[in-house]
């Protein structure tokens, strides 16, 4: 498995890492065996979210690696923090909370249900239009001293967000999270239709993936295997025949499997540090993790991208 730098720290990661999301619909047994497949493909980066099952994932998380034959030292372990969810509204969101008082509380929660005594990092879900980075830096602080969180980063933020937060904080954020896939192109096809007037030349993200790499901040791509704004999987579906028919050939001619390739795809923008895999079954996670290891050429890169509905200016 590939080795990544984290941010600016000497912590090596996995290419390709585990997310939890999905594992509140596992048994513990079920779960540990997917824990177990995931370190055996060389995945040692686990990312979750406090909102992950309304709790559930991490739960079994923790029951799981409990269980199994792994240890706490043999992952970086990450979670996210910041959208609330109404209980008393069947766990509607009704807003981002990024004050101090709700990202103490919820990491307290996510160590007591992952039964770990620190995260190595915790992100902020999504932006909070009312967010003061005064008092996140205070969360921040309390949280590090107490050793409870040792690096922070966000997710799904622009880059003067990024910036502004920044700003009030004694920690260099490490990592941006964000949605990216062959199907789900918004921020390189703004790169790429620079200085034209099309719809891809709407920059929506603010030159996200360019400010990253100026800022070494790590870019971990969430949902990498569906399309639109998580409508579905691409991967096999008749929708989208011409993107599947270069991804198989690819994966017939790399020996590996469509899902592989389009992991690869992800990772060969220099932008991109981590792929973040969802799937909770064995096989898949194998399948999947070996795009870590699929190295493509330009043109194959941008023959994918072609396929995938984009153009060229």
């Amino acid at each position: 498995m590939r080795q990544i730098k984290i941010g600016n720290t000497n912590f090596s990661a996995s290419a390709i890492a585990f997310g939890i999301m999905r594992m509140n619909k596992l048994s513990v047994d079920e779960a540990v065996k997917a824990l177990e497949t995931a370190h055996d493909t060389g995945i040692n980066f686990i990312d979750s979210s406090d909102i992950y099952g309304h709790g559930k994932s991490e739960e079994i998380f923790g029951e799981a690696l409990e269980k199994s034959s792994l240890s706490r030292d043999d992952f970086y372990i990450q979670s996210k923090t910041g959208i609330f969810e109404d209980e008393s509204q069947n766990f509607k969101t009704t807003r981002y909370d990024f004050s101090k008082e709700h990202i103490i509380k919820s990491v307290d929660g996510i160590l007591s249900r992952m039964k770990i005594d620190y995260l190595d990092s915790l992100l902020l879900h999504r932006p909070d239009a009312l967010m003061d980075p005064a008092e996140i830096a205070a969360a921040f602080d309390e949280l590090q001293k107490d050793g409870k969180v040792r690096h922070f980063g966000v997710s799904n933020f622009n880059p003067m967000q990024v910036e502004l937060l920044q700003a009030g904080l004694s920690q260099k954020l490490l990592i941006n999270q964000l949605q990216l896939s062959v199907m789900h192109t918004g921020p390189i096809d703004f790169n790429i239709h620079t200085n034209m007037t099309d719809a891809r030349s709407i920059d929506h993200d603010r030159g996200v993936l360019d400010y990253s790499r100026l800022h070494n901040m790590t870019v971990q791509a969430w949902s990498p295997f569906q399309y639109g704004q998580i409508e579905g999987n691409f991967i096999g579906n008749p929708m989208f025949p011409e993107v599947n028919d270069v991804l198989q050939k690819l994966a017939d001619k790399k020996g590996v499997s469509k899902n592989a390739i389009a992991a690869a795809w992800i990772l060969r923008h220099p932008a991109i540090g981590q792929v973040i895999i969802g799937t909770m079954t064995p096989e898949h996670i194998v399948d999947s993790a070996k795009g870590a290891g699929v190295s493509l050429t330009a043109q194959e890169w941008y023959d994918i991208y072609l396929a995938a509905g984009n153009d060229l200016p």
